[in-house]
């Protein structure tokens, strides 16, 4: 496992390019409803809050091996996700 440090730096990488893919979709793609984006964009930012707040402080009881791989399973899945729909703008 790598460290927290790292960890939240990945993290915040992938926020930061979906960010800046989802405000170039809205800018040059067919965009006729901009509350979708709107959307979109809140939630890539409370993704990362969610994510950070939780590398941070960990759920009691679990290994943390075990716990961290669930993260980032979890983290993969909510990034694919996102993807999808900035795909669909």
């Amino acid at each position: 496992m790598a460290n927290k440090r790292s960890l939240k730096h990945g993290i915040n990488l992938i926020c930061e390019e979906l960010f800046i893919e989802c405000v170039a979709a809205s800018l040059y793609g067919n965009e006729k409803h901009p509350e979708n984006t709107e959307a979109l964009l809140e939630s890539v930012m409370k993704m990362q809050a969610d994510f950070i707040s939780r590398v941070s402080h960990p759920e009691p009881g679990m290994k943390a091996k075990s716990y961290y791989k669930d993260l980032r399973t979890k983290f993969t899945a909510q990034v694919g996700e996102l993807v999808d729909q900035i795909n669909n703008l």
